[in-house]
C-alpha cells in the first residue's frame, strides 16, 4: 500500500486503521529495500561474473570453427583470473635459461665459432665456462651423439642490449627476420667434417628448412613467433611429440602476421601469457614450447619440465628498467590523475596499492589489427586443438579470446614500438591516432644509441616516408602499415585528450 492510496481513503477510517496501514506501508518499504539490496547484489555478482573471461568450447566470433577439432578452446572477453603455478628457484632458473639444452640441436661448436670469428659479441655473466666467448643468445651443450653443439636460446628474441647494457627480458625490436633462415645454416654445411658433425648439422638444417618459409618477415624488428610455433606443430604428433618430416596438418600461411615481443617483467602480473589471452594455467609448461624445434620424445620433455618452473620463477623475478633520464615529477603526478581516469580500467593502477585487471578487450572495442584474432578463430583451430591434446596442454590451456589483452605498462618506455604488432613508433602516437605515420623507418639499427631515443614522445626516433618515396622491392627497414597484419588502426582512447594531458600522461608512464 502506498501513500497516494492512503491519502485517498475515506476520512471515516479510524485512527487504528490508518496506523495499521502505515505500519503495513513501513513493512512493505523495508521489504522493498531488502529486495532492492538483494537485487543490487545479484546484479553486481552477475556483472562481476559477466566481466570474467571464461574458457569455452566454441568461438564466439566464428561458431562452428572447431567442429573438426574438439580440443580447440576459446575464451570470452573480460578479466582473466590468476591461477597457481608450480614453485621454482629464480637463481637456478637463470642458469637453466642460459645454459640448459632445451633447444637440443644446433651447429657443431667448432663450426659456429669459426663462423663467429672475431665478431664482437655481448656476453651474459655467470655462465658455465664452456660458454665463454658466445653471445648471450647462444647456448653450448653436448647432444646425444656426444657432439658439442651451439644452439639459440630464448634470449635470441627476449634479450637486448639497451644503451650498452644487456637487459634480459626485453624483446629485441631490431631483430632481422627478413632473410631466409636456412641460408646461414646451409653455408655452415660447407664447413662440417666427420660423421658426428655431419649428423648434427643435418638434423639442425632439416628442422630449420622445415620452418624457414613460414618465418620470413617484411620488416626488420617484427617477430614471426606465432607462425614459427604453428609450423613446428604441423610436423609433430600431439600424443608423443614425435617429429614427422612430412607435415601432419595444414601449414600456416607463408606471410606471417607480425608481433612485437612483450617484455618478460610483465609476467609477474599476467595470468595469461599471450596477446589473445592464450596460455592460461601453468606458465612453466607453456614456456617449454620454446624447445619444440628438436625435442622429440616424452622423456626429453620430462627432463626439461624438471627445471621449467625454475625458469618461470626467474622470469617472474625480473624488474622493469627504470627511466634513465630526467623526470618531471610534478607533471608525472598530474599525468597519473589523467591516466587513472582514462586508462586504468584496462591497464591497471601502479604503486604499492596498484592492481592489474588483465582485461581481454573485444576486437570491436579495441579496433587494432584483427589478423591474429581472425586467424585464431578460423584457420588456427587445428593448432589450438593440437596444443590442448599435447604434453603442454596437460597443465595449461590455449584458449584465444575475441580480442587483445591490455598489458601492464611497467617499463613501457623501453618497449617501443607499440601495439601488439609494433606498428606505432611512440606512445604519444598511441595516445593520438591521427599522428601515426603510415610508412616509417627507424633511424637506429639497435637499442644502444641514446641519442636516437625520443624522450619527448617516448619511443625511438623515426623518419616518416610518403608512398612516393617507397621503392620496389621495398627495403626491409621500412614499416608499411598498409600490409596485412601491419595496420596501426585502433586504440583511439587517447584521442579526446588535449596535448597538455597527453604530455602529462607520457611523463607519468616514464615513471612506471
Amino acid at each position: 500500500m502506498n501513500k497516494m492510496y492512503l491519502w485517498s481513503m475515506p476520512l471515516l477510517l479510524s485512527t487504528v486503521m490508518v496506523t495499521g496501514c502505515q505500519q503495513s506501508e513501513q513493512q512493505s518499504e523495508q521489504q522493498s529495500e531488502q529486495q532492492s539490496e538483494q537485487q543490487s547484489e545479484q546484479q553486481s555478482e552477475q556483472a562481476s561474473s559477466a566481466d570474467v573471461s571464461r574458457i569455452i568450447s566454441e568461438s564466439t566470433l566464428q561458431p562452428g570453427s572447431n567442429a573438426e577439432w574438439p580440443a580447440a578452446r576459446y575464451a570470452t572477453a573480460g578479466r582473466i583470473q590468476p591461477e597457481p603455478h608450480r614453485p621454482g628457484d629464480p637463481d637456478k632458473g637463470r642458469r637453466a635459461l642460459l645454459d640448459e639444452a632445451y633447444v637440443s640441436c644446433g651447429l657443431p661448436e667448432r663450426v659456429f665459432r669459426d663462423l663467429l670469428g672475431e665478431t664482437d659479441v655481448i656476453e651474459a655473466t655467470d655462465r658455465i665456462p664452456e660458454a665463454a666467448g658466445l653471445p648471450y643468445s647462444n647456448t653450448v651443450s653436448t647432444n646425444k651423439d656426444g657432439q658439442r653443439i651451439v644452439s639459440s636460446n630464448c634470449l635470441t628474441c627476449h634479450g637486448t642490449s639497451l644503451f650498452g647494457n644487456l637487459v634480459i627480458g626485453l624483446g629485441n625490436e631490431f631483430l632481422d627476420f627478413s632473410n631466409d633462415a636456412s641460408a646461414f645454416v646451409e653455408r655452415a654445411g660447407a664447413l662440417v667434417r666427420g660423421d658426428k658433425e655431419i649428423s648434427s648439422w643435418e638434423l639442425y638444417a632439416d628442422r630449420i628448412a622445415a620452418i624457414a618459409p613460414y618465418t620470413r618477415m617484411h620488416t626488420i624488428g617484427v617477430n614471426p613467433a606465432n607462425n614459427l610455433t604453428f609450423a613446428l606443430i604441423a610436423h609433430r604428433r600431439a600424443n608423443d611429440n614425435a617429429w614427422s618430416d612430412e607435415p601432419l596438418m595444414a601449414l600456416p600461411p607463408e606471410d606471417p602476421p607480425p608481433v612485437s615481443v612483450p617484455p618478460w617483467w610483465r609476467m609477474k602480473k599476467k595470468p595469461a601469457m599471450f596477446n589473445l589471452g592464450e596460455g592460461r594455467g601453468d606458465h612453466a609448461r607453456i614456456m617449454m614450447a620454446a624447445s619444440m624445434l628438436c625435442t622429440d620424445t616424452p622423456e626429453e620433455l620430462a627432463a626439461i619440465d624438471a627445471y621449467a618452473p625454475d625458469i618461470r620463477a626467474f622470469i617472474e623475478s625480473i624488474e622493469a628498467p627504470v627511466w634513465p633520464f630526467e623526470l618531471n615529477e610534478s607533471l608525472a603526478l598530474t599525468g597519473k590523475v589523467v591516466f587513472e581516469a582514462n586508462c586504468s580500467q584496462c591497464h591497471g593502477t601502479y604503486g604499492e596499492d596498484g592492481q592489474y585487471p588483465a582485461r581481454l578487450v573485444p576486437i570491436e572495442q579495441i579496433g587494432t589489427d584483427a589478423t591474429l584474432v581472425d586467424f585464431a578463430h578460423g584457420e588456427g583451430a587445428p593448432y589450438i586443438d593440437w596444443y590442448n591434446r599435447s604434453y603442454y596442454g596437460q597443465l595449461s590451456t590455449a584458449a584465444p579470446g575475441p580480442g587483445y589483452v591490455a598489458p601492464p605498462l611497467d617499463g613501457i618506455w623501453a618497449t617501443a614500438p607499440y601495439l601488439h604488432n609494433g606498428s606505432v613508433p611512440s606512445i604519444r602516437a598511441v595516445l593520438n591516432s591521427t599522428t601515426r605515420p603510415e610508412i616509417w623507418t627507424h633511424r637506429a639499427s639497435d637499442a644502444d644509441d641514446e641519442a636516437l631515443y625520443n624522450r619527448q614522445d617516448v619511443g625511438w626516433q623515426v623518419d616518416t616516408l610518403s608512398r612516393q618515396q617507397v621503392e620496389e622491392p621495398k627495403p626491409v627497414n621500412i614499416y608499411d602499415t598498409r600490409l596485412p597484419g601491419y595496420s596501426n588502426t585502433g586504440h583511439v582512447f587517447g584521442d579526446h585528450l588535449d596535448d597538455r594531458q597527453r604530455t602529462a600522461v607520457l611523463e607519468y608512464l616514464k615513471s612506471l
